[in-house]
């Protein structure tokens, strides 16, 4: 089993503030002990309502790198895009913003995730905070339970990042990804985890429970971490 402290919240805008409030402090912390953080964070609609909450911070922004777990195989200009978001929220910071896709390569998800993967190869690791989301079906970043599941959680442990083609294809969605692998998602000095409703919170719980051995992809990638693991929840 893979031990979490959860925190329980009466509304998404209280745990919206408190996330941002968490990542400034682990920002600030990292930037005093070494001069710069390395923040990993999703896409999706609760970072919606934490962006804006975080920008507006007074924070050493330019000592800071923001990166994602993971995003779609499409132009940073497609309502798609993850990094669409980040620079939206984020670009006026002045903190050093992180695409993980390659647009000359978006009709080649192994070639753009070998291209993320030789990028970030560059950047100091671990990182200092993993923000996780998590689907209905278990999936985390676009690790996905299917053909690619093995693929990311048992490459190299020194393979940052690779393409992946979801099967099923999610239907808000349908396109392959370039995601960050088990092994740089696992590594963080923190990890959190950000989910709302019962359904959410019966499959985490469950993934906590298989521990490791688990075949939902947050189990894997929870029960490789060595840091504490934070969840956040509200219905």
């Amino acid at each position: 089993m893979t031990e979490a402290e959860w925190w329980e919240f009466d509304s998404v805008a209280a745990m919206a503030k408190q996330i941002a409030d968490d990542i400034e402090f682990i920002i600030k912390q990292a930037i005093e002990k070494k001069g710069r953080a390395l923040i990993i964070v999703p896409g999706g609609s609760t970072p919606k309502l934490v962006f804006p909450t975080l920008a507006e911070r007074e924070i050493e922004w330019p000592k800071v790198t923001l990166m994602l777990t993971d995003d779609r195989l499409v132009a940073r200009s497609d309502k798609l895009s993850n990094f669409g978001l980040l620079t939206k929220y984020f670009e006026k910071t002045g903190a050093e913003l992180v695409s993980l896709i390659d647009e000359s390569l978006l009709d080649d998800r192994a070639a753009a995730g070998r291209a993320a993967d030789q990028k970030l190869a560059s950047y100091k690791w671990p990182a200092d905070l993993v923000w996780l989301g998590m689907g209905n079906d278990g999936h985390t970043a676009s690790i996905f339970p299917g053909p690619n599941f093995d693929e990311a959680v048992n490459g190299p442990r020194e393979r940052r990042a690779l393409g992946i083609l979801p099967d099923p294809l999610p239907p808000e969605a349908p396109v392959a990804r370039v995601s960050l692998s088990l092994s740089a998602l696992a590594s963080a000095h923190t990890v959190m985890v950000v989910i709302t409703g019962d359904h959410k919170r019966t499959v985490l719980n469950q993934a906590l429970e298989e521990g490791a051995s688990s075949r939902l992809p947050v189990g894997r990638v929870l029960g490789e971490t060595e840091a504490s693991i934070d969840v956040y929840w509200t219905k």
